[in-house]
């Protein structure tokens, strides 16, 4: 990273930048083309030291992005929050707060009931969720679920 002042490194950092931010997109890379997509998005951080988070994502079992996630399960993915526009007196004085992630995983879809419905109970956590209840068996059973384990992120943050 370039400007190292800006650098997140510490797991409470990165986790807020998680909580904060609305939507994760993946890029995909398939037959030299690249493709991304915005998604909402739940995660988990497992304990332990240089631990990274899990993420998942949900959406139709079928599309270019399953597609995609099976061919080539690699991706880049991409996540910020807190923008505040900051201007000046001259165009190059403008800037922009905000709070940012950059990593690299491989996703894989999550067939087990039990995992898919944790997964999907991350995501809603994720969005403020927080009372019990059941995933409804249609919507459940036409819905795939992904899991992005993270290799490597690093956030970026200007305040």
């Amino acid at each position: 990273m370039r400007r190292k002042d800006r650098l997140v490194e510490d797991r409470a950092g990165l986790e807020e930048i998680l909580e904060r931010a609305d939507a994760c997109r993946l890029a995909f890379s398939a037959g030299g083309e690249p493709y991304i997509v915005a998604l909402n998005y739940g995660y988990d951080w497992a304990e332990g030291e240089g631990s990274l988070p899990v993420l998942y994502f949900h959406g139709a079992r079928e599309g270019r992005k399953m597609e995609l996630a099976r061919a080539a399960p690699r991706v880049c993915f991409q996540l910020d929050c807190d923008h505040e526009l900051l201007a000046g007196p001259d165009p190059c004085d403008w800037g922009m707060k905000y709070a940012s992630l950059v990593g690299y995983g491989t996703l894989r879809e999550i067939t087990g009931e039990p995992a898919r419905l944790a997964a999907l109970s991350s995501l809603m956590r994720h969005y403020g969720w927080k009372g019990e209840g059941s995933f409804k068996p249609p919507v459940l059973g036409a819905t795939a679920v992904l899991e992005l384990r993270v290799a490597e992120m690093s956030g970026k943050r200007k305040a």
